[in-house]
């Protein structure tokens, strides 16, 4: 074999150990040593135990604001990596605990951290619940007692309501797959309102299910609002973060799921009273001002005595107003016609005036003795007719 660069050395190793998925997922147990912090806000330490010792770094974005404790033993997560500027093994850290809070507490944690991080446990996103659903889902193990639950309290509360039953393991290895599977089926039923995923009470080892990262993105992700109802009072599961509403019990959920029936029926009986008395004080309310407008229109109707005299009155004032304009009009048109008399010009003919007038192309009246020279032939108008006549 040819020999190899140190930097090609470097990076196979690098390329082998961060390729491993053993390596890329880690749990580490040491004591904590050489803490530093550097002026970005990266966090440099050493994590050792009596025959070993490893660098490692956790970053700024990863659990902000916490610090490395010097001297104490811590369960830390992340990966191997090579740092390859000077070759040395290190550990990415992303997340540690105490070491006595316990690996499943740790899990747990860190899972919890990573999805609130990704706003799965938002409360801006929770979903209001349907006020009347029709339809009801419900994941749960066939053979416990929580379906029984669920059955009872909605068939008390609200029979009116379809229950479409997806049945899952709820305990177990094999409980996260199962649920996440039954989910998937429930999402196709149609119509659905709301999905209720319940359990009855047990151990915590017996809820881990619930904490299943898988699990806990199917209820995030459901179509319609989700209500949990896990084990007791007492357990809060990732489940339950993610779901729209947390019951602490099964029969608690499927009671808040579903309207009680007799408050409904009590409430509509309610609202038909208020209608009833509505419409009865509304029609009392017309019939009234309707017996007002007929008195007021039976006052207001004049009587037919008194509309013959107002009407013959009013005739009376009509024929002198009339007779006024119409004498005022006669004067003045007997003075227009005898200005248009005086102005006619066989008036002023009849009284031994002629009118003299060129003859030819340009006919018009004579007004001057400039308007004719010798020769000119004239028209004159008198009276009783015309003649002409030669200027001499």
């Amino acid at each position: 074999m040819d020999p190899i660069r140190v930097s090609q050395l470097i990076y196979l190793l690098k390329d082998m150990i961060e390729g491993s998925e053993l390596l890329s997922d880690l749990w580490v147990v040491g004591e904590v040593s050489d803490a530093t912090r550097s002026r970005l806000g990266h966090r440099y330490f050493s994590l050792r135990d009596s025959e070993a010792v490893i660098r490692g770094v956790l970053f700024r974005d990863d659990m902000p604001g916490t610090e490395v404790p010097t001297g104490e033993r811590v369960l830390a997560h992340g990966r191997v990596a090579i740092y390859p500027q000077r070759g040395e093994l290190q550990f990415i850290c992303d997340f540690f605990r105490p070491e006595g809070v316990g690996i499943e507490a740790a899990r747990l944690e860190r899972l919890r951290e990573k999805l609130e991080q990704e706003g799965l446990f938002e409360q801006s996103r929770k979903r209001p619940l349907p006020t009347y659903p029709r339809c009801i889902g419900l994941v749960t193990s066939p053979s416990g007692a929580a379906i029984q639950d669920v059955c009872d309290v909605l068939t008390r509360r609200w029979p009116l309501a379809e229950l479409v039953v997806s049945p899952s393991l709820v305990q177990g290895d094999q409980a996260p797959s199962s649920i996440v599977s039954a989910l998937r089926t429930l999402a196709t039923h149609e119509p659905l309102d709301l999905a209720l995923v319940v359990r009855g009470g047990g151990a915590s080892a017996d809820l881990s299910a619930f904490n299943d990262e898988s699990v806990v993105r199917a209820i995030f992700g459901f179509p319609v609002p989700v209500v949990t109802g896990i084990g007791h009072e007492t357990d809060t599961s990732l489940a339950d973060l993610a779901a729209d509403l947390r019951a602490p019990t099964p029969s608690a959920a499927a009671e808040r799921a579903s309207p009680d029936v007799s408050e409904v029926q009590n409430r509509i009986s309610s609202i038909k009273r208020a209608m009833l008395m509505g419409m009865r004080g509304r029609i009392e309310a017309d019939s009234a001002r309707l017996k007002n407008l007929t008195a007021n229109l039976t006052h207001a109707t004049p009587k037919p005595s008194l509309s013959a005299e107002n009407i013959e009155a009013v005739g009376i004032r009509m024929g002198a107003v009339l007779r006024a304009h119409f004498s005022t009009q006669s004067a003045n048109l007997d003075h227009l016609d005898a200005q248009l008399s005086a102005l006619n010009p066989a008036t002023t003919l009849s009284r031994g005036y002629a009118v003299v007038e060129h003859l030819g192309q340009h006919r018009g009246v004579v007004r001057s003795i400039r308007d004719v020279t010798a020769g000119n032939r004239i028209a004159v108008s008198v009276r009783d007719g015309s003649f002409w006549a030669e200027v001499n």
